[in-house]
């Protein structure tokens, strides 16, 4: 994807180590969207997209895994996205012990992006138990490094301001956040800054250090500050999951789209987000918390259907 660059392992990953929180997640999911997996799973009898993982920076794995990469790939091919996918075989028995042997030792893997995919796939392994029919013990998985792995923002637009003119909204934000006018769009330099379109103009906004809770993992985050300090209390939004009056966009879109949405009338203000860390992510991981919906966009990802895991 342009010049960025991760290599990680296609495997088939414990169902009981995710079960037990060893394979940890950061967000909750919706019933209707594991249903759907759940069906899919169970029509094909084969999981075809795979879960993304991360896993703590570890050398002798990435060590492994360049020396499988040395020789000629199975497969080379670039999706209709642009992303290039290559991929090599491993298929010596102690090369993969050793790799299981590394993997297996690392204290915690994280779910970076397959929520849904996971959790359906515990849910078939669990069906399947009950029925007295195995084959359903793991899922698919791409497990990266951390390091590697690259969030994109993910913004925020939203319909109207909640009755607010727009010096008045201004005002209420400037209550919060330090705002100034920009020259052109603006894209966030760090944490505790966003961008804002509003009324044809960006803002920087930066908001004042003493409302940000650092001592807590998931109120610290900039898309929980944001909802903490203007979507909640200026603009009465207070479940992201439900609420029809915001959306979310992908950073892959770019801040045009942003502008766009709000010239054309469909929304009324947009945030540009800084991305969040995968430091932050893991942190919150690690204390069995979930973060904000939509707090996270990694690119890239494998294609589904390039790789499948039968079930039996």
């Amino acid at each position: 994807m342009g010049e960025h660059v991760q290599t990680g392992l296609v495997a088939a990953a414990s169902i009981a180590a995710y079960d037990s929180n060893r394979i940890r997640r950061h967000e909750f999911t919706r019933p209707d969207k594991e249903d759907d997996r759940v069906r899919q799973i169970e029509a094909l009898n084969a999981q075809t997209g795979p879960v993304l993982l991360a896993h703590p920076d570890d050398p002798q794995a990435e060590r492994l895994l360049a020396m499988a990469t040395g020789q000629s790939p199975l497969a080379d091919l670039t999706a209709v996205d642009g992303i290039r996918h290559t991929l090599w075989l491993i298929d010596d028995d102690a090369d993969m012990a050793r790799i299981s042997t590394v993997f297996g030792a690392m204290p915690a893997l994280y779910i970076a992006d397959g929520h849904h995919r996971s959790a359906a796939a515990s849910r078939v392994a669990a069906a399947r138990r009950q029925g007295g029919k195995g084959g359903a013990d793991s899922f698919l998985a791409v497990i990266f490094p951390a390091r590697q792995m690259r969030i994109l923002d993910y913004n925020r637009v939203v319909s109207d301001l909640n009755g607010l003119d727009v010096e008045d909204f201004l005002r209420a934000v400037g209550e919060r956040y330090r705002v100034s006018l920009a020259d052109g769009p603006l894209r966030p330099e760090c944490s505790g800054v966003c961008g804002m379109y509003l009324a044809g103009r960006w803002y920087r906004l930066q908001v004042r250090p003493e409302l940000v809770p650092l001592a807590d993992a998931v109120r610290r985050l900039d898309v929980s500050v944001l909802a903490e300090q203007i979507l909640e209390p200026v603009l009465g939004i207070s479940d992201l999951r439900r609420d029809r009056r915001i959306d979310f966009v992908g950073g892959m879109r770019g801040l045009g789209e942003l502008e766009r949405r709000v010239d054309r009338g469909e929304m009324a203000v947009a945030f540009a987000m800084y991305p969040t860390q995968m430091a932050e992510l893991m942190a919150v991981a690690d204390m069995g918390q979930v973060m904000p919906p939509k707090s996270t966009w990694f690119e890239p990802k494998l294609a589904d259907g390039l790789v499948s895991l039968m079930l039996d």
